[in-house]
């Protein structure tokens, strides 16, 4: 299908950005790779009267590690976290998770601040940055603010973000201990039917910290910190494991759709959850 009628805006720096998001408020929208908006945009599920495409703002892309602390920009591609090399070593469930999204002809184009800024529940970075406790930066007329990823997402498509801020950066603490991003999908390319992040550390043969999140299992990305705390204090072992699994299933809420019914998602998060647990164990 064709989008209705647009005027497109390129702006050269941030200030630009700004101006056309004041002037015209709800009637404009950001684009980072485009992946998510444009299509809803053929669709008509989204009315955009002024799109203002980033590509030529500088400063909203690239990676830094610096002293334990990872700092991306917005604009980042897939395609770059997974050739990151300083990344895949100080937080290698970024590039885990990356190499699962979609299929490389969406990787070199979709970024980092398009999966999480406009709060789709397929997407797979909203969950990862709630596992890992992530901070996103964002950008508007009054200056810049910071707004933790766990407290971002409000409900489907809805999120913290004002009509006139742009999301530039996530940032985080690099994780240490294991660390497991499973998914299952229909085939390539699609949503994740049910997908988990796990980061868990072990003290010892005891797990002294985890963090569980789950994704496209309600309107929004679910952080289940019940689930981590089921497994804190144990050898993770079967009944630890199925504690988890009982307290995520207790924090989700998937809908019927063509994925499959209610009880098939609740039955796919419980594998998938097991495999990270899993996964996440045996690498801590």
């Amino acid at each position: 299908m064709i989008p209705a009628a647009f005027e497109y805006h390129r702006p050269k720096d941030m200030a630009g950005v700004l101006a056309v998001l004041v002037e015209h408020g709800d009637e404009a929208r950001v684009l980072a790779g485009g992946h998510s908006l444009i299509p809803m945009m053929k669709l008509r599920m989204a009315d955009v009267p002024h799109l203002i495409d980033l590509q030529d703002v500088d400063g909203l892309s690239g990676i830094t590690v610096d002293g334990g602390r990872i700092r991306i920009g917005a604009m980042t591609t897939q395609s770059d976290i997974i050739g990151h090399a300083a990344l895949a070593e100080a937080a290698p469930i970024m590039r885990e998770a990356s190499l699962q999204i979609a299929d490389p002809q969406v990787r070199y184009m979709g970024t980092v601040g398009g999966n999480v800024a406009n709060g789709d529940p397929g997407n797979d970075m909203p969950g990862l940055m709630q596992c890992l406790d992530a901070t996103f930066i964002l950008v508007g007329p009054d200056g810049e603010r910071e707004v933790q990823a766990r407290d971002f997402y409000e409900a489907a498509y809805m999120t913290d973000r004002e009509d006139d801020e742009v999301l530039v950066a996530v940032a985080f603490d690099a994780p240490s201990g294991g660390y497991a991003y499973e998914k299952q999908k229909r085939k390539i390319g699609d949503y994740a039917t049910a997908a988990a992040a796990v980061l868990l550390v072990k003290d010892g043969d005891t797990c002294s910290s985890a963090s569980i999140a789950m994704t496209n299992l309600s309107d929004t990305p679910v952080w289940s910190e019940a689930a981590g705390d089921a497994l804190v204090g144990t050898s993770v072992d079967a009944a630890a494991i199925d504690a988890a699994v009982a307290a995520m299933l207790g924090d989700i809420d998937p809908t019927q759709d063509n994925r499959g019914p209610i009880e098939f998602k609740r039955h796919a998060a419980a594998m998938i959850l097991r495999r990270a647990i899993a996964r996440a164990w045996d690498r801590a």
